[in-house]
């Protein structure tokens, strides 16, 4: 990381540094009062409508308990006696044995109305039972393709739903969000970023009424940061969708706004280890013939991104165990194979567990590794939820993060959030370390998988530039890029990893504009 002293900007573009810029008159000139400005984070996948309209419902992040859910989701449905459903998120799937909750729990807080409330991970619900009923599942219900519902002993459904097929369910029969609400969603994630000094973010869901939400936040001169949107592909509806990802494109761009693009389709491969759908080589300590589930079946994924690639549209695709990171290459590898080369940048996201043997697929295919740091602790979730599933050895071989970059891959970082804290100091402050915020373990979980500060900076800044094919126009302070910069109160490079967090954001700028400035 190149270091200066005086920079130059004007219409929002960086135009000189150093004495260059000193050797002009400027209308405006900012101290930087000791603090430490840079070019502004990227989130490389994340889901920043679904992040915005959790405040629109009952508070459960903060829970640390089953009762204390209850006991939000009681006073909000009080306070909120118009809303025929509550709708909430997301909640930790670590409070309840097994990730397993149960109907009855909510039906305590809320008899008369469904409740509906997002696991942490988005892959998983908790619903009451006026929800289940509403949704018409019941012991009869079979076991749906791509979900899973798990039951009592008598075979009546428990409560939590796993997975798109179960999920959808519940979704078809929920009423619509209003959609000022749903545009109120984003202005509210553009608070929480631009606050952590975030200006541009990959939406890593997107389904055709989320562009219709963001043109219409576009229009209203709503959205405030940037945005590119990956449109949602379903295995079971994908020669549907695709023909309707070049008119959504067309849409977007048709809209003008410098602040929102559309050039990217997200693919799942996988689930989840913590609820065992996320698809392993080999199987799940829970039994011998669990290897997770893999949603797209021999060769469709592959056949699914090449027409993605037809389209000129850039392949993102979630891959959690190892067995859907292989899937996930392969299907980059034929793609490529089949269209030839060109400058696709195919990301694949989360990428969990990587055998060894695919490590050097990364690099040699041209993938974008997009991983999330701050997951890479032994937190709650690793030891009551993932280790158990995964065994120890298999438990410290994921988040190979420095191996990957070793390797020559253009390792980029991304949040996942609301899933996880979106704040980027949270997470570069658990890849330097590998340790929890209360110091543990001290010499960090599988140290070999730490991160230097200034790669770490890198994968939040320049790498997600690189992402988003936008790497000459910002993610780097230098002449002719854009002015989106974060000014921190302190230089990140002089600071503890655990102290990483605590280090302010000032400010943030945008094409030279400041859109946040902290309160003195």
């Amino acid at each position: 990381m190149t270091t200066t002293d005086a920079l130059l900007v004007s219409d929002g573009v960086v135009q000189a540094v150093g004495d260059r810029a000193r050797e002009h008159a400027a209308d405006e000139q900012i101290d930087l009062e000791g603090g430490f400005l840079m070019p502004s984070f990227g989130d490389g996948h994340a889901h920043p409508l679904y992040g915005g309209l959790e405040s629109a419902g009952p508070a459960v992040r903060p829970c640390s308990s089953v009762d204390e859910i209850v006991a939000a989701v009681k006073a909000y449905a009080a306070a909120h006696p118009e809303q025929e459903w509550i709708v909430g998120a997301s909640y930790d799937g670590s409070l309840a044995s097994g990730g397993l909750f149960d109907a009855r729990w909510l039906d305590a807080a809320v008899a008369d109305r469904p409740v509906v409330l997002r696991a942490w991970d988005y892959h998983t619900m908790w619903v009451n039972s006026v929800a289940l009923q509403r949704a018409g599942i019941t012991a009869d219900t079979p076991e749906p393709v791509l979900g899973e519902i798990p039951r009592r002993d008598d075979g009546s459904p428990l409560g939590t739903l796993r997975e798109w097929g179960a999920t959808d369910l519940v979704a078809a029969v929920m009423p619509v969000r209003d959609e000022a609400v749903r545009v109120a969603a984003l202005g509210t994630a553009a608070d929480y970023y631009l606050a952590r000094g975030v200006t541009w973010v990959q939406d890593a869901w997107v389904e055709p009424a989320d562009v219709d939400t963001y043109l219409a936040a576009a229009i209203q001169g709503a959205l405030r940061m940037r945005f590119n949107l990956a449109f949602y592909a379903d295995p079971r509806y994908f020669d549907s969708q695709v023909t309707h990802y070049a008119d959504a494109m067309a849409r977007v761009r048709a809209a003008g706004s410098p602040l929102l693009t559309a050039q990217t389709v997200k693919f799942f491969a996988d689930g989840v280890v913590e609820n065992e759908t996320g698809a392993l080589l080999e199987p799940y300590c829970s039994g011998l013939h669990n290897h997770g589930m893999q949603l797209w079946e021999g060769d469709s994924l592959a056949e699914a991104a090449r027409r993605v690639d037809d389209l000129g549209l850039q392949i993102h695709i979630h891959a959690i165990g190892d067995a859907a990171v292989r899937q996930a290459l392969d299907a980059v590898e034929y793609v490529v194979r089949h269209n030839g080369p060109r400058d696709r940048r195919p990301v694949i996201a989360h990428a969990q567990l990587v055998d060894d043997a695919d490590i050097g697929r990364f690099a040699e295919l041209g993938v974008i590794p997009n991983m999330q740091p701050l997951w890479a602790q032994m937190d709650a979730l690793m030891t009551v939820l993932t280790i158990p599933r995964l065994g120890q050895k298999r438990s410290d071989q994921q988040y190979r993060m420095r191996t990957l970059e070793n390797s020559g891959a253009a390792l980029a970082f991304g949040s996942d959030w609301p899933v996880s804290s979106g704040a980027p100091l949270d997470g570069i402050a658990i890849a330097v370390s590998r340790r929890t915020a209360a110091g543990e373990p001290a010499g960090g979980w599988t140290p070999e998988e730490i991160l230097p500060l200034e790669p770490a900076l890198a994968s939040y800044t320049a790498a997600v530039a690189y992402q988003a094919f936008a790497e000459e126009d910002w993610g780097r302070i230098a002449p002719g890029a854009s002015a989106d910069l974060v000014w921190l109160e302190r230089d990140p490079r002089t600071v503890s990893p655990l102290d990483l967090p605590a280090v302010g954001v000032r400010a943030t700028y945008l094409q030279g504009r400041p859109v946040y400035s902290a309160a003195k």
